[in-house]
């Protein structure tokens, strides 16, 4: 094992939260960057919460909110995972990291480079294994999640959610309006089909089938028309759900620990 422990993980939405828990329990020091104001769907199991709400606990991680190189180190002391706003990553120069993890889950390249650290991971479409990151790991659920790929794509997004009891589509609810969010209904609420679960200014947004509210962005955002700003899982008896980590950024992160200690390993190879 390398000395330097450091990695850093690019985005703090809900499958990369699966990525940040895994190897901050494995030991890693996490550093999470984010972007000034990002807009979470399933906000209760996102560390980049800590954004907002200064600290932010899932699943027994702790992850606080950084201002400064000397916060960061402060808060890794703490035994906690900073969360530091660096979309364009300028904090490398200074930290040096074993490796950097794109998790932002643009399906596309938003400044990720092969060499910007010894080891290079990205997060599903829109990154060429072997020349945007040294290992692409696939997101696309199915037979291939979870895989590590070494060369060549991850499965172009489909733009369909997975399908639970038949429902695909139905369960992510878009902005019908351009304006600031007022939560009705809030993630954990059981909800009936066409029920108002917010409002954009003075427009309703309806729920669109029965269920349970997953997710949901936070009160007072604003929105755009068209954005996605909540889901709903049809299983109302899955409340556990909406306050842990998914099977699918589970069954990612697996794929990333692999990728990092193999990657690591022919970097030890290569040295010796």
């Amino acid at each position: 094992m390398m000395e330097n422990k450091i990695v850093v993980v690019r985005g703090g939405g809900d499958l990369a939260s699966g990525t940040i828990n895994r190897l901050h329990n494995m030991g890693f020091k996490v550093l999470v960057l984010e972007i000034e104001n990002p807009n979470f769907i399933r906000r209760k199991v996102c560390y980049g919460q800590a954004v907002y709400e200064d600290e932010f606990l899932l699943e027994g991680a702790v992850s606080k909110r950084a201002d400064s190189l000397e916060e960061i180190k402060n808060i890794w002391a703490e035994g906690k995972i900073p969360v530091y706003i660096d979309p364009c990553m300028k904090i490398l120069s200074e930290l040096k990291p074993i490796a950097v993890v794109d998790a932002i889950i643009a399906k596309k390249n938003l400044g990720m480079k092969k060499n910007i650290a010894p080891v290079t991971i990205a997060l599903g479409p829109g990154f060429e294994a072997g020349k945007d990151a040294d290992a692409v790991i696939e997101t696309q659920r199915g037979h291939n999640l979870g895989r590590i790929i070494f060369e060549g794509y991850a499965a172009e997004n489909t733009g369909i959610p997975g399908i639970i009891k038949g429902y695909g589509k139905e369960r992510v609810i878009h902005a019908p309006a351009s304006g600031k969010l007022k939560i009705v209904h809030d993630i954990g609420s059981v909800v009936q089909k066409d029920e108002i679960i917010a409002y954009i200014d003075k427009v309703p947004v309806y729920a669109s089938l029965t269920g349970l509210i997953r997710g949901m962005i936070r009160d007072g955002s604003i929105v755009e028309k068209g954005l996605k700003i909540s889901d709903i899982d049809p299983r109302e008896e899955e409340l556990k759900n909406c306050y842990t980590i998914s099977d699918k950024a589970r069954t990612i992160s697996g794929g990333v620990a692999e990728a990092l200690f193999y990657l690591m390993n022919r970097l030890l190879v290569e040295k010796q």
